[in-house]
């Protein structure tokens, strides 16, 4: 849930004044009511036609008092739960919760360090490590299976995440149908759809395409997560450069131009429905024509959506902790706590893929448990410092007077585990110490902690109904996925 002693209001990064956000606001209007947006789905459409939006063919155009009025609807913040019925993830405000990485066809195996093609069982690993590691909130499937009948594997991966996790997962899908299955196998593990509707910890993640385009089977995905009643984050992914303007402001209103969209299509279908002011910044690399997920300039764009989601009171959606670099190296420890501290200043709400290498297309459970570490330093810094009476310390100060030491004061010993972070797999030792040990490096340590975590931690489990539901429910979607193609 909400961490309060995490939310200091003074330590903060505004990227955006407020006059340049009310110039990206009323860009964005401007864009959906001259340029609008493409879409068919005829009951969507139909909506939009109803509601007093331009239906030109497939062009629609949205006037501002029907996305202002989409605005006012939208709930200002929700709660999601996790699989045992509490409390997750507040997200309102400020509130930042970090995830871990998904989607890629690779992992780097961190036994052996070799790229190699996904597996169930790194989906497995990946969810146990996110429920062991005390700064991860929530996940996404760590990767997508190559191991599994690909027009399933959407299933396989939902079914390996909850297996092994009982924290908030969003969930990636292909299809209406795909999404129905892995949604059915969500409310089996909670005792049926009303129980998932009244403490949702599963959250959709539809993804219309950049620019301006809203595909029938995406725009379905998304009414039937509203259907259900769960949160919903539309992922639209501007690649700066080449699907999206070249400058950072016009990739901001491009953006926000399609997350409007998105919510004028949920809040017209069902007003109130929860969903998030979302969507992903990459960086078209000219030199390479690589999609660099770890640039600042993505940083720096997720600030201004940070921004404008606690202007209009919506959830927003970051990516940090995610290098471009192929290995877990000095470039991936820099590019991840660059991410993860500047996404944590801004404030975004769900930040996500925390763990990837390769510009987004491998997983790596090395690079997940350093950035989690990352991701506790960061809180701790996000604390600020607290300024009273007692913190002040002015007693102490004369009781030790010129020349003493407080390291025996009771004050110290009250306040030290708060007031210092203590690393797990940094190192902090003594030369002679770190030399007796073999010298080990951040990686090796790295490893002794995955080692650590896989054979002691043990996530709370599925019940045996529960487990031979879903599989009973994925056996039964696979077979009629297999069936339409």
């Amino acid at each position: 849930m909400e961490r309060p002693e995490l939310i200091n209001p003074s330590v903060c990064l505004k990227i955006l004044n407020e006059n340049e956000l009310d110039q990206v606001y009323e860009a964005a209007i401007t864009v959906l009511e001259k340029t609008g947006f493409k879409m068919t789905h005829k009951d969507a459409v139909a909506l939009c036609q109803k509601s007093g939006c331009k239906i030109e063919g497939d062009r629609i155009r949205v006037p501002r008092e029907v996305i202002e009025q989409c605005i006012e609807t939208a709930p200002k913040g929700f709660t999601v739960y996790d699989r045992l019925g509490n409390p997750a993830l507040d997200l309102s405000g400020r509130n930042s919760y970090y995830g871990c990485s998904t989607g890629s066809p690779h992992t780097r195996d961190y036994e052996t360090g070799e790229i190699r093609p996904t597996t169930y069982r790194d989906l497995e690993i990946g969810a146990h490590l996110s429920d062991a590691l005390p700064n991860i909130d929530w996940v996404m499937p760590f990767g997508t299976t190559q191991d599994t009948p690909q027009d399933a594997s959407f299933l396989y991966d939902f079914e390996a995440c909850v297996k092994n996790t009982t924290m908030p997962v969003m969930f990636l899908s292909e299809s209406v149908k795909d999404s129905f299955y892995i949604q059915s196998m969500a409310a089996a593990c909670v005792g049926g759809k009303d129980a998932l509707r009244e403490k949702p910890f599963l959250m959709a993640y539809p993804e219309p395409i950049t620019p301006l385009f809203y595909p029938d089977e995406v725009v379905s995905r998304s009414l039937l997560a509203a259907d259900w009643g769960l949160p919903q984050c539309p992922g639209t992914s501007q690649l700066m450069g080449a699907t999206s303007p070249v400058t950072l402001a016009g990739g901001v209103v491009l953006w926000l131009s399609e997350a409007l969209m998105s919510l004028v299509v949920l809040q017209l279908y069902k007003p109130g429905s929860p969903t998030f002011l979302s969507g992903n910044f990459g960086t078209f690399d000219m030199k390479t024509s690589v999609s660099a997920v770890a640039s600042p300039e993505v940083s720096m764009c997720l600030a201004a959506q940070a921004q404008m989601g606690q202007r209009l009171g919506l959830p927003t959606w970051g990516l940090a902790g995610a290098s471009d670099s192929m290995i877990v190296d000095g470039q991936a420890g820099a590019e991840s706590a660059f991410g993860i501290l500047a996404q944590g200043l801004a404030g975004l709400n769900l930040i996500h893929d925390v763990g990837y290498l390769g510009a987004g297309m491998v997983c790596s459970p090395e690079m997940l448990v350093m950035g989690d570490e990352i991701c506790g330093m960061t809180r701790h810094f996000l604390k600020g410092i607290t300024i009273n009476a007692e913190t002040l310390a002015t007693e102490v100060i004369d009781k030790v007077g010129p020349g003493g030491n407080f390291i025996p004061e009771v004050h110290t010993f009250r306040h030290f585990r708060k007031e210092t972070w203590f690393p797990t797999i940094m190192d902090r030792s003594h030369l002679h110490n770190w030399v007796s040990k073999g010298k080990p490096d951040i990686n090796h340590r790295v490893r002794e902690k995955i080692n650590h975590l896989m054979a002691n931690h043990k996530p709370v489990p599925l019940g045996d109904h529960e487990i031979s539901e879903i599989e009973r429910i994925r056996s039964e979607g696979e077979k009629a996925l297999m069936k339409d193609k």
